[in-house]
């Protein structure tokens, strides 16, 4: 099983991170967006960098074929995400070729759904919330507690 890692960097690549000890079990990849600090934040680990879109439907358009050339490239069994934006497209096109989703909402969801928890929880086979309060929100998901 090939996993594929994908978030935004800084608070959502931390929270992912707390998954290492499962992760680490299988070949894995991470896709992120570049910044200062992540190769060396995730030294030795193999990542792609992609385009975040912030909401620009240009970028996204631009994520959307990055996402659609390093999928075809790694084809990976199951995608683990805690958002944001720079992962919706790689997530729908993974559901479109079969793989699975696990979606963590974000911890800073305390009270409302994120954006990508909207978009990706149609998709997800598994989605995760980290607190109680956004079960109304999403009544398929499930209760995990915080990651960090």
């Amino acid at each position: 099983m090939k996993i594929c890692i994908i978030c935004s960097a800084g608070g959502h690549l931390t929270e992912v991170m707390r998954l290492k000890k499962i992760f680490d079990k299988y070949p894995h990849f991470f896709v992120t967006f570049k910044r200062k600090d992540i190769e060396t934040r995730l030294s030795r680990k193999k990542i792609y960098f992609i385009t975040d879109p912030k909401r620009n439907p240009f970028k996204l358009l631009y994520n959307f074929f990055q996402s659609f050339s390093l999928f075809l490239k790694e084809k990976p069994d199951l995608i683990i995400s805690t958002g944001a934006g720079v992962v919706i497209p790689f997530c729908y096109i993974g559901k479109f070729f079969g793989s699975k989703i696990i979606f963590i909402e974000t911890l800073a969801a305390i009270f409302k759904p994120s954006f990508s928890g909207k978009l990706i929880y149609p998709i997800a086979d598994l989605f995760i919330v980290q607190w109680k309060k956004l079960l109304k929100f999403y009544p398929k998901a499930v209760y995990g507690g915080t990651l960090i």
